[in-house]
């Protein structure tokens, strides 16, 4: 990651047997490089639709100010860039207010918590695609932007009944690739601005969760995490470049 953590905490959870990590940053690893791939699914629909179909917003100042309405008063709020976990701070824009003003979503709990900022505290990017993961199903789903055109599906493993994944409406704010990618989380970790409902904290982290790999690919495609969602190893190194730091995400039942 942007920024060298602990190999401590990482080898602490090792030491419990804990395979799915709720706070995603940790472990040895840096920021993940842009990579080139292949989609592993044909598109079955042609769908007109804008170039881009959202938006992220990276911040460009040390303290972004959060807001309850455009033009509101200063309620002290703030989010600070980087983050405590030393990444840079993202959203994932919602709609554009008058003049100067944006509402974003941001990682934090209660879950879809969204705030007002000022445009000119970041810089907008675009996102194509968007994943929808079918939790009962056990699958992950990349669509082109609002349409039903998949480029990439692949089986999961998800949270168990007593620690499900969450269900709503999240996007992906950390991209991290790991050094170790045989370990536990495989190769890639993709933060999700999405916290446990019944986890509030988990192994030093607020309960957040994950999409990345596992050194257990025989347990995909059950209820086998903490709430976080495992891949292989493949299909997370697939999936990683089209799903980029702003990317919607959606849990279903």
């Amino acid at each position: 990651m942007r920024g060298r953590v602990v190999l401590g905490l990482l080898a602490a959870f090792l030491a419990v047997g804990l395979v799915v990590v709720f706070w995603p940053r940790h472990g040895d690893s840096v920021v993940a490089a842009p990579t080139t791939t292949t989609t592993t699914v044909a598109s079955t629909t042609t769908t007109t639709q804008p170039a881009h179909a959202f938006e992220a917003a990276d911040a460009v100042v040390p303290e972004v100010k959060l807001y309850d309405a455009p033009n509101g008063p200063d309620t002290g709020d703030s989010l600070p860039n980087p983050t405590v976990e030393h990444v840079p701070l993202a959203f994932l824009v919602k709609e554009h207010g008058p003049p100067g003003w944006l509402k974003v979503q941001i990682s934090r709990r209660p879950n879809g918590s969204t705030a007002w900022i000022h445009e000119s505290d970041v810089t907008l990017r675009p996102v194509d695609n968007r994943i929808v993961i079918q939790r009962d199903e056990r699958i992950l789903t990349l669509y082109k932007g609002n349409t039903d055109q998949v480029l990439f599906q692949a089986p999961v493993g998800v949270g168990t009944a007593a620690t499900p994944t969450p269900l709503g409406d999240f996007f992906i704010d950390v991209v991290v690739q790991l050094t170790h990618p045989g370990g536990v989380y495989g190769p890639f970790q993709l933060s999700v601005a999405g916290f446990s409902d019944v986890l509030q904290s988990f192994g030093g982290g607020p309960g957040q969760i994950a999409i990345h790999g596992t050194n257990h690919p025989e347990l995909i495609g059950g209820f086998i995490s903490n709430g976080c969602v495992r891949m292989t190893n493949e299909d997370i190194t697939t999936l990683q470049p089209m799903a980029p730091v702003g990317t919607p995400v959606q849990v279903i039942p």
